[in-house]
């Protein structure tokens, strides 16, 4: 019943003092969007104003949604073995567009080592993303 708790939850409000900003999707081609949408609330919760991207988005798509917004972080729901693998298409898409931003990843298809071999961090849960985010932003 906790999950169905957690899908009814009512949208947090907005944060009047965003202590960072995070965009926040699947990407392509990952329509699992339960943990994300989990993720999310719980980063606006602690003060984070999000972007959502959305789910099955391209990596074009983060890039300009990080680029416009100039977010403090990208966060990632990896849920498919193909949206795995195009990860690298995205920090090559990152670096193309001259933007440094931290990543966070997580999600049913990615592990630490997936996180290491494109330079991300990893978040095994929800409470896990939200304490990396808040000490990138208190690191910045």
């Amino acid at each position: 019943m906790s999950w169905l708790k957690s899908m009814m939850e009512k949208e947090p409000k907005e944060s009047e003092n965003p202590i960072g900003t995070v965009v926040i999707g699947n990407i392509q081609p990952d329509m699992h969007d339960t943990a994300k949408e989990s993720v999310r609330k719980a980063l606006k919760k602690a003060g984070f104003k999000t972007i959502d991207v959305g789910k099955n988005a391209k990596p074009e798509a983060f890039v300009a949604k990080v680029k416009e917004s100039k977010a403090d972080i990208l966060a990632l729901s990896v849920n498919t073995v193909p949206a795995k693998n195009n990860l690298s298409a995205l920090v090559d898409a990152l670096k193309a567009a001259n933007l440094n931003v931290k990543i966070i990843i997580g999600g049913a298809a990615v592990k630490k080592e997936d996180a290491d071999a494109i330079g991300a961090i990893f978040g095994k849960s929800k409470e896990e993303g939200v304490e990396i985010a808040k000490k990138i932003v208190a690191g910045k």
